[in-house]
């Protein structure tokens, strides 16, 4: 049977169209099932608690839920090589922070590239350390603490989180910065080392506001300055360290998510508009707040702010941790 020319043409066109459906119908319906957020700490952390508030909000603007895993080990870097080696489909990301996507660079041989086999996604929150010590010691400021350390070179003590923690980094980079010297005890964590720092035990910490502030509220141990340009809202009478007179010393970790390389952009553009809807929610900011985090602006929260951010503390502390000769336990 012979079609009439108008009708062959339009069956033509229609069967001409056919092959490229399917990517137009996934690219409309991404994501079209569950997204698997990675943890790369243990349940029940602030990475976790973070990753969780984040999970709930982000649903909304991706119309599937966000399943958290978590995979600890290695200091994060058992999960970063998982997602590093995901089918990059959009379903899998990671939310790492300065810890896995910075320091470890420096502190072990990974089998992956930091810097070149993940797509970034958005900053989630930022929190700068709080220079604290124990109520006894001398020093009422941050001018007194500096001369006090430099009168007693090697006798103070501060203690940290692990060798390569961002406290411990901290305290290195102080060092350098006041030309003081004193010896570092690792802890098993915050939370025993700030107990220590309660009891007298040590005298300093470059800690987590999370762990430090009710401390500093009780009036148990001493608060010198927050090492950032701005102060912390949940503690606005401490002054920055710029304020309190060592101008520049600004160390602060962020929790942040990532993809694997190669993640197509359509994916990457949802997520990270889910990522900012999330930090826009009042509710959401209010739990990111009240877990010591703060919000960076919404200009800072983009692909490339971030990928600006993680090169600009990879050249910094790349060479900081390496010429302390710092490694990985």
């Amino acid at each position: 049977m012979k079609l009439p020319r108008r009708k062959f043409l339009h069956l033509a066109a229609g069967a001409a169209a056919l092959p490229s459906m399917p990517q137009i119908v996934r690219a409309q319906t991404y994501p079209s099932r569950p997204v698997t957020m990675i943890i790369p700490f243990a349940a029940g952390g602030p990475s976790d608690a973070i990753g969780r508030v984040m999970a709930e909000r982000m649903k909304g603007v991706l119309g599937q839920p966000v399943v958290v895993e978590n995979v600890a080990g290695a200091n994060g870097s058992i999960a970063v090589a998982r997602v590093a080696r995901t089918t990059p489909d959009g379903y899998t990301f990671i939310l790492g922070g300065w810890s896995t996507f910075v320091a470890n660079g420096a502190l072990y041989a990974l089998p992956y590239d930091l810097r070149n086999d993940f797509e970034t996604v958005g900053l989630v929150s930022t929190m700068p350390l709080v220079v604290v010590a124990r109520h006894g010691l001398p020093a009422n400021d941050l001018r007194q603490l500096i001369a006090w350390l430099k009168a007693n070179p090697d006798k103070a003590s501060q203690g940290h989180p692990g060798v390569g923690n961002i406290g411990h980094v901290a305290g290195v980079l102080f060092q350098k910065e006041t030309g003081t010297r004193f010896q570092f005890i690792p802890y098993r964590g915050a939370g025993p080392a700030m107990q220590d720092l309660v009891a007298g035990q040590i005298d300093l910490m470059m800690a987590d506001p999370v762990t430090a502030i009710p401390q500093v509220r009780a009036g148990t141990i001493k608060a010198y300055a927050v090492m950032a340009k701005s102060q912390l809202s949940s503690a606005p009478a401490i002054p920055t360290t710029d304020g309190a007179g060592l101008t520049g010393l600004h160390v602060s970790t962020w929790n942040a998510a990532f993809a694997p390389k190669g993640t197509p952009k359509e994916a990457i553009g949802k997520l990270s508009l889910a990522v900012m809807d999330a930090l826009a929610d009042a509710n959401g900011r209010k739990q990111l707040l009240d877990l010591g985090q703060d919000v960076p602006p919404r200009e800072e929260q983009t692909p490339d702010a971030l990928s600006r951010l993680q090169r600009a503390d990879i050249e910094k502390w790349w060479t900081i941790i390496k010429a302390a000769n710092i490694k990985g336990e």
